[in-house]
């Protein structure tokens, strides 16, 4: 009986030794299936949300006299978000187009002036014309009558009449020419004036294109987020107010060991799911793969001077570099910014075409 219970006792040992080494080795295949996997198809859980975001900033400075959303709405292109007291671009328009209409109602009545200057210097290149011609008919005149003289067929008197005649006729001819010298220099034109109309139609725009500005419209599907401003507030120009997350893209910025990226590449397909509802899945694209990142245990800090290390570490840990993955119809609930999430880029995707890696992204 003695033997029969050592014999049952060896047997109990030898199927513990047979299950440890069973155990072990199907461990040893689970490590090494797994180290598979993540080789074939890359994974990480050090991954978050990410979506574009824009200050929204007026382009005019006033008092905000409606605001028409508030903290976390969401809102679509073209909705109203405030607006700022147009009252003051109001007066600067009417200005502006009043400005505008004296300066053109000017034009108008230097255009007039104008051609009748023109006309007064027509009527003075006319007269010297008739200058010229009594000028030449004087002394035609005394060159006929002096030679006559001499054989006494005309008296001294009509010599002298003719002679004051043409001194007369070049005199009248010496006038017509400064007067109509005079009527050209008195031409003026409107050159200055319509280049100044220019001007003044530029700030009429301006001045409509401030009025427009004076009513702030999201200027795609978003929501907002950061408002803490109130209506009354005054709104500078440039100053952000709040923020709006732009609803139509949405990313996962998944970082990936520097060991897993010869893997993977842009136009890859890929898998992300949200901590904070693991059951859904969400298929996406690898949009861009990062190309820099500070490097913690050395290089050069941001004053510029070189960063080394304090300790040597005998285990080198691969470095994560972000991965940007494009989300394919998020759930505008579920998604927000700073989520976070896992990625993972699927083995056929990761072995897929690469022909498929350097398409477009939209």
């Amino acid at each position: 009986m003695a033997d029969t219970a050592s014999a049952s006792a060896s047997r109990r040992s030898k199927l513990g030794r047979v299950l440890g080494l069973v155990i072990v080795l199907a461990a040893i295949g689970l490590g090494v299936y797994v180290v598979y996997d993540l080789d074939q198809s890359p994974r990480t859980d050090d991954a978050y949300v990410q979506a574009d975001t824009i200050g929204v900033a007026p382009q005019v400075s006033g008092r905000i006299i409606s605001l028409r959303v508030h903290d976390n709405q969401a809102v679509k292109q073209g909705d109203v978000l405030f607006e700022i007291d147009p009252e003051p671009y109001r007066h600067a328009l009417e200005r502006a187009r009043a400005a505008l209409d004296s300066l053109e109602k000017q034009i108008g009545l230097t255009q007039r002036d104008v051609r009748a200057q023109q006309f007064n210097a027509a009527a003075a290149r006319a007269n010297i014309e008739r200058a010229e011609a009594q000028a030449k008919q004087a002394a035609d005149t005394l060159g006929r009558i002096e030679p006559l003289l001499a054989k006494e067929y005309v008296t001294a008197e009509q010599v002298d009449q003719a002679r004051t005649a043409k001194r007369s006729a070049d005199a009248a001819l010496l006038v017509a020419r400064r007067d109509a010298e005079r009527a050209t220099a008195a031409i003026s034109g409107v050159d200055a004036l319509v280049a100044r109309l220019g001007e003044l139609r530029a700030a009429v725009a301006t001045a409509e294109y401030d009025l427009k500005q004076t009513v702030m419209r999201a200027p795609f599907d978003g929501r907002v987020t950061n408002l803490n401003i109130a209506q009354g507030e005054y709104a500078a120009t440039g100053r952000p107010l709040f923020t709006l997350i732009d609803g139509r893209n949405w990313y996962v910025i998944a970082n990936f060991r520097e060991t897993a990226l010869k893997g993977i590449r842009p136009g890859m397909a890929a898998e992300v799911y949200l901590m904070s509802d693991p059951r859904r899945r969400f298929a996406g694209t690898v949009h861009s793969i990062g190309f820099g990142v500070f490097p913690q245990e050395g290089g050069s800090s941001p004053s510029g001077l070189p960063q080394v290390p304090r300790s040597i570490n005998w285990v080198r840990v691969a470095q994560r570099f972000p991965v940007r993955i494009r989300v394919a119809d998020p759930p505008a609930d579920l998604f927000r910014i700073g989520a976070s999430a896992v990625a993972l880029v699927p083995a056929e995707s990761a072995q897929g075409k690469h022909a498929s890696a350097h398409r477009p992204m939209d």
